[in-house]
């Protein structure tokens, strides 16, 4: 449902029965209802539109401008009947007396399709709202710009970080027990030693306790000290907790979680977490890898050891060909970067992270210029423009 409150003027040539037709066709480009509402349900709203009907809505705006100007003003126009002149004269004036806004405007597939991505833009930031993630153990030590700001974080998404102990890890990785799921049961089917699938479900087991106990969205691990600890590494974990939903990260690298949070909140799409790891600037293609992909984004997969240790039990998988979306951002949110791509190919190099994916990009200006940290976030499909208004708003919020 989404909600508008509409100004016009008493001598426009425009209907009720016109207006209606307009909104109707909204309906139906969205596949959403939209519900006319009075002053109080506008202001109170997470997310609804200021719909400029005509021309001469102008003095009717004034009379509510002071209670208007505490949101941002959505301003949605018809094309007719010189809404969107009139619109251009109330955002000139919202603009110049303390308020902002932005108009909604185009053919009627680009005002939709506006409208999609705000609205979308403000349901992820209110989902985000009391969720908390938690870090098992320090971050690796080779994450040396890897930091972030709590404080920060709370204030701008609402969203909470707790610190778990290794110790407190390895007491539940000693219970030697999980939950079967599809994706345990998935992933016991595969050729390969079940005795070391096994012990990767029993890291997943202490994993999943610890997002239940401390009621998680997301998770990373000091994954490496688990090589001496248990002989085994978090992939296999990490990789079913993408799986189902939540948010897993490795090596303590915490401002890489808020990513996936992020990106995972606005797109509902399972994330890759991986290192660029090599550009071929004749093809335009980059190159990423990492050990922990969810099976969530694969047309089909084996199992591996961890690449660096040659242990444990890590996903190899193969990606569909077609569109993605790369993602970081800083710590504190003061910066990110996006860039719509598109997944070619699946290498394999026994040199690099288990799953690999070959992206076409063309330009890699900001990773050897201005790169946020190393590991970065792949989804399917373009997102780049959600991204974009989802930042903005942070922006004004």
């Amino acid at each position: 449902m989404i909600d508008f409150y509409q100004i016009r003027s008493p001598l426009s040539q425009t209907t009720e029965e016109h207006m209606g037709n307009y909104i109707r066709l909204l309906e139906e480009k969205l596949g959403e209802s939209f519900r006319r509402v009075d002053l109080e349900q506008y202001l109170q709203g997470e997310f609804a539109l200021l719909y400029v009907a005509s021309g001469g809505s102008e003095g009717f705006f004034l009379e509510i401008f002071e209670r208007l100007k505490v949101r941002h003003c959505y301003i949605l126009t018809s094309g007719e009947s010189n809404s969107l002149a009139a619109s251009m004269e109330i955002l000139s004036y919202l603009r110049k007396h303390g308020g902002s806004g932005e108009i909604l405007h185009g053919d009627i597939d680009e005002i939709a399709e506006q409208i999609r991505i705000l609205r979308n833009a403000h349901r992820a930031l209110s989902g985000l709202q009391g969720k908390r993630l938690g870090c098992i153990g320090a971050p690796s030590e080779w994450l040396i710009a890897s930091d972030y700001s709590p404080e920060i974080v709370k204030e701008k998404l609402g969203l909470g970080f707790i610190s778990i102990s290794m110790e407190e890890l390895l007491a539940q990785i000693a219970k030697n027990r999980y939950e079967s799921n599809q994706y345990t049961e998935l992933l016991k089917a595969q050729d390969f030693d079940q005795d070391e699938i096994e012990k990767a479900l029993y890291i997943y087991g202490a994993f999943q306790r610890l997002v239940d106990q401390y009621q998680l969205c997301g998770v990373s691990v000091r994954c490496f000290d688990l090589l001496d600890s248990v002989h085994s590494t978090g992939c296999l974990g990490l990789s079913i907790l993408n799986s189902l939903g939540v948010y897993g990260g490795c090596e303590g690298d915490m401002p890489t979680l808020l990513s996936m949070t992020v990106l995972g909140s606005i797109t509902g799409e399972p994330l890759f977490m991986c290192n660029p790891s090599r550009f071929d600037t004749k093809e335009g293609c980059a190159t990423f890898a990492h050990c922990t992909v969810p099976v969530t984004m694969l047309k089909s997969f084996r199992l591996n050891t961890h690449f660096e240790s040659g242990i444990g039990a890590a996903v190899q998988g193969t990606f569909e060909e077609g569109d993605c979306t790369l993602f970081k951002c800083e710590g504190d949110l003061s910066r990110y970067f996006v860039k719509e791509g598109s997944i070619l190919d699946t290498p394999f190099s026994p040199m690099l992270c288990r799953t690999q994916v070959k992206v076409r990009l063309n330009d890699f200006s900001y990773f050897l210029t201005n790169p946020i940290n190393n590991h970065h976030i792949i989804c399917r499909g373009k997102h780049g423009s959600e991204v974009d208004a989802f930042f903005r708003l942070l922006e004004k919020a």
